[in-house]
C-alpha cells in the first residue's frame, strides 16, 4: 500500500511539473447551452504589448463532437474600460479548433469572454467572463 502512495505522489509531481518554454499551462474550460469550449492562451500567461495566440476548442455538448466551420470571437477589457481587446476565430488545423490573436495594451487584470455559432442560420451563445492576468511587457531586446 505505501508503494502505492509514493508512486502516485511521484507521478503527480511530475505532472505538475515545469513545462517546457513557450507552452501554455492553463487551460479554461467554458460551456454555454449547446458548446463546450477548451481554451489555452500562448504564452500563458500573457504579457502585456504582445500577441496571444488564443487556441479554442469547440465541441458539441452532447455528442462531444468537434464543431467545424463556426464563427466566434474573443473579446477583452480592463476593469476600468480603458483597455479593449478583440479578435474573430480562425480555423485551426485540427478539427473544431479555432485560433485568434489578442494584444493586451496594460498589464492588469482583463475580463475575457467569448460568443460563438456553429453557422450563420445559429444564435450566438456567449461564454459567461473569466479573469486573465496579464504581466506587464518584456523589456526590449537589441
Amino acid at each position: 500500500m505505501r508503494a502505492l502512495v509514493i508512486a502516485i505522489a511521484t507521478a503527480a509531481l511530475v505532472a505538475c511539473g515545469p513545462k517546457a518554454a513557450g507552452t501554455s499551462t492553463t487551460e479554461y474550460r467554458a460551456f454555454t447551452e449547446h458548446y463546450a469550449f477548451n481554451i489555452t492562451s500562448d504564452p500563458s500567461p500573457p504579457h502585456a504589448r504582445e500577441k496571444t495566440l488564443y487556441k479554442i476548442r469547440v465541441r458539441d455538448k452532447t455528442s462531444s463532437q468537434p464543431i467545424e466551420g463556426g464563427e466566434g470571437i474573443i473579446y477583452g477589457n480592463t476593469e476600468d474600460n480603458g483597455g479593449k481587446t478583440w479578435d474573430s476565430f480562425t480555423p485551426g488545423a485540427a478539427p473544431g479548433t479555432y485560433t485568434a490573436k489578442l494584444n493586451f495594451v496594460i498589464a492588469t487584470t482583463w475580463a475575457l469572454a467569448l460568443q460563438f455559432r456553429k453557422d450563420s442560420t445559429q444564435t450566438l451563445e456567449k461564454v459567461d467572463t473569466w479573469y486573465q492576468t496579464v504581466l506587464p511587457e518584456r523589456p526590449a531586446t537589441h
